[in-house]
């Protein structure tokens, strides 16, 4: 079962502003990696994470081909740090676009709701991680990722 600790949803709501922003990667089928800052990164509930990827390019193609991701989050002035991973969707339209692009927008993480083109990336977190890759919590027992 995952829950994110109070500690966690803290720092990773307040990243952008405290200068730590997410670092979100990904791979394609063919193993093709690509990694980026990600300062949209927001908790809606104790076990998924939300961003909106304004790109349109290559990390959507690879979400949508390989739902694989990595989020990695580390604010050195509080020396915390983990590494989720997690199974992402892509929205584009609809009522969960609309939905988690209000609650971006109510956070403050976003200013132009209604740009067009953007997506919505739903991040279900399959596991928790120390930075140094001891596994802290899983959605279920014994998974491999």
């Amino acid at each position: 079962m995952i829950q994110l600790t109070e500690e966690m949803v803290g720092l990773i709501n307040r990243a952008r502003d405290n200068g730590f922003p997410c670092i979100v990667a990904t791979s394609s089928p063919d193993g093709t990696p690509n990694a980026g800052y990600i300062g949209t990164v927001l908790c809606v509930d104790d076990s998924a994470f939300v961003y909106r990827d304004r790109t349109r390019r290559q990390p959507l193609e690879h979400i949508e081909d390989n739902p694989k991701v990595i989020v990695l989050f580390r604010n050195a002035s509080v020396d915390a740090g983990w590494k989720f991973r997690c199974t992402a969707t892509v929205e584009r339209q609809g009522e969960v676009y609309d939905d988690m692009t209000r609650r971006l927008a109510d956070s403050g993480l976003i200013s132009d709701p209604e740009m067009e083109g953007a997506a919505i990336v739903v991040l279900r977190i399959d596991q928790v991680l120390t930075l140094f890759g001891e596994v802290m919590q899983e959605r279920e027992p014994g998974m491999r990722w």
